[in-house]
């Protein structure tokens, strides 16, 4: 039985996180042909069948998913090894990768990206917006240098900071206003949300005291705004988001205390050599 590489486990991470030869070739910088070449032969050396090929996608094995949960862990150490060394000979990182999921990305940029550059001079930045599982996934991986999500952030390993409270609004049509009173008050068969996966929904049916909710379920906070404005229901929305709305068809109001909210957090892996850098940045937007 062969050894694995390197290069094939980074592969075989990326292929359980997109379930799809095209897209982890993508995500990897290779082609479809190259990256499923070196799962077979990560499947011939370990004599295990890892990968199911179908025409709807990819689908891991048992053996498949456990290899790949242990892959990542290991891919994450290759990564923080690489910013050992540069650390050691004291050549500081210019390149950041950092996930931030979309409900906080467009609204929190604006403050996050100057001190981004200050911290780290010509600061060569790739952003990944998506949701907090995915995130969490890749920075296990090592994919990602660090998360800024809504807390909880599940996963081994891992220091999280807590940044700010982002108190919810109420977001009602201004042709019918609703009065934020009570979250528990507001009518369920009313209240619109994002779909199924998004961290703000669940924070949302917690806020209201509903534990499921069979409804539509938007894509984004913009889709359910613009039904708001069209009289469709309402919807609790960040405070952060709050100051991109000039539509006067929505009426915004608060909460009484105590208001409902989600505390936005920054993460990274608890091994990373980036550490003190990362936590100059989560301590700057503190303060900011």
């Amino acid at each position: 039985m062969g050894m694995p590489t390197f290069r094939q486990l980074r592969y075989l991470t990326a292929l359980a996180e997109a379930r799809h030869f095209g897209r982890a070739a993508a995500a990897c910088h290779v082609t479809q042909p190259a990256l499923s070449m070196q799962i077979r032969e990560l499947e011939a050396e370990l004599d295990l069948t890892l990968v199911e090929r179908g025409k709807g996608g990819v689908t891991l094995t048992p053996d498949g998913e456990a290899l790949a949960e242990r892959a990542r862990s290991l891919t994450a150490g290759v990564k923080d090894l690489e910013d050992f060394a540069r650390e050691r000979r004291g050549v500081r990182a210019k390149r950041l990768v950092l996930g931030v999921i979309p409900t906080v990305a467009p609204y929190l940029l604006p403050n996050l990206l100057p001190v981004l550059q200050a911290v780290i001079p010509d600061l060569d930045l790739k952003i990944r917006e998506t949701r907090t599982t995915a995130l969490m996934a890749e920075l296990a991986a090592g994919d990602l240098d660090a998360v800024i999500a809504a807390l909880p952030l599940k996963g081994d390993d891992v220091d999280a900071v807590s940044l700010f409270e982002d108190p919810f609004l109420l977001a009602s049509p201004a042709a019918a206003p609703l009065a934020a009173t009570d979250p528990r008050a507001l009518p369920a068969d009313r209240l619109l949300l994002l779909e199924e996966g998004h961290c703000l929904r669940e924070q949302a049916l917690g806020a209201c005291a509903i534990t499921d909710l069979s409804t539509f379920g938007a894509t984004s906070l913009t889709t359910l705004l613009h039904l708001v404005a069209h009289g469709q229901g309402v919807t609790l929305l960040p405070r952060m988001a709050a100051a991109e709305i000039a539509d006067p068809r929505i009426a915004l109001a608060r909460f009484p205390a105590p208001q409902p909210s989600r505390t936005i957090a920054m993460a990274w892996r608890t091994g990373s050599p980036r550490k003190k850098q990362l936590k100059e940045i989560a301590a700057r937007l503190v303060r900011g």
